[in-house]
């Protein structure tokens, strides 16, 4: 009898244990979660060229529902609304990019608890002119020489403190005054181009071996404007630079987190393909310390 009364009241203690237990979890679980996800910004956010197509989105917009907003959403819980566009420019925030295309911003209000975005390489065409100014110096070289940094020098440099730096800083001032309870992750840009002239790939990437560590640093200029930017508006800067070393578009299908301007498999080139896609979003998680 003894044995039988101890063995009740064991398992009473256990189940008055384990209620308690689910009690206390249910709410740290839910105060965990992001909540309300809203997804800004360009291309490198829209996953452009990544299929399948979203097909909410625009087609011009080519948005891919295994963008890193999506992967995000998919890991976290987190209820996404995504706005991301191809080829957005941080003017698009306050301004309708497509007929029937939105302003980004509208989908930001007090309730959005996360947002995260990557801006700022279209505005003043930074990375299309980049790379087509630097290809086609390439091309006319046969890939010798540095043709691109003798004929374009500080431009490219230049354009992105002068314009681009302001333009990204008072995008993410008016994310924060229309999400003022939000987190707001602001992405830098994987890497497109390895860090040395003899590790560049000419046949898929038409830069000349010294323009090469030019292109790159390029990119790493204006990573570090949308890092500033970031910084004095109290958001969070991702930083891609160190995680997406060794995986620029001159690396193998497997390894590469972009896509090169020449045989690559994204039908949008020089972007993210679905592995890039899928480490944006874990970076970001880890930046922002959503598990």
């Amino acid at each position: 009898m003894a044995i039988r009364v101890f063995s009740s009241r064991l398992a009473a203690v256990a189940v008055a244990a384990g209620a308690a237990m689910a009690t206390l979890s249910a709410p740290a679980q839910a105060a965990s979660g992001p909540g309300v996800y809203v997804a800004l910004g360009d291309s490198y956010s829209a996953g452009s060229g990544v299929l399948p197509i979203d097909p909410s989105a625009s087609l011009l917009c080519a948005r891919s529902t295994a963008n890193y907003p999506h992967v995000i959403a998919e890991r976290t819980g987190a209820e996404l609304t995504d706005v991301t566009c191809g080829g957005a420019q941080t003017k698009d925030f306050s301004t309708a990019q497509y007929p029937g295309v939105a302003p980004q911003l509208d989908a930001l209000g007090p309730g959005t608890r996360l947002v995260t975005l990557t801006i700022g390489g279209n505005d003043n065409n930074t990375f299309i002119d980049t790379i087509l100014a630097c290809a086609s110096a390439g091309i006319a070289t046969a890939g010798q020489g540095h043709p691109c940094q003798t004929l374009y020098g500080d431009t490219f440099a230049d354009d992105i403190d002068t314009k681009t730096y302001p333009a990204v800083k008072a995008a993410l001032q008016a994310v924060r005054d229309k999400a003022p309870n939000a987190k707001v992750a602001a992405l830098g840009y994987p890497w497109i181009m390895p860090a040395k002239a003899e590790a560049g790939c000419f046949a898929k990437m038409p830069i000349a071996s010294g323009d090469v560590p030019y292109v790159r640093d390029i990119e790493a200029h204006l990573n570090s404007a949308v890092q500033r930017a970031a910084q004095e508006t109290g958001a969070t800067y991702v930083d891609m630079s160190r995680v997406s070393e060794g995986h620029d578009a001159c690396q193998p299908i497997g390894t590469r987190w972009i896509e090169p301007a020449l045989f690559g498999t994204n039908y949008v080139p020089v972007h993210p393909n679905a592995l890039g896609e899928s480490r944006m979003a874990s970076a970001a998680i880890g930046s922002l310390g959503l598990g």
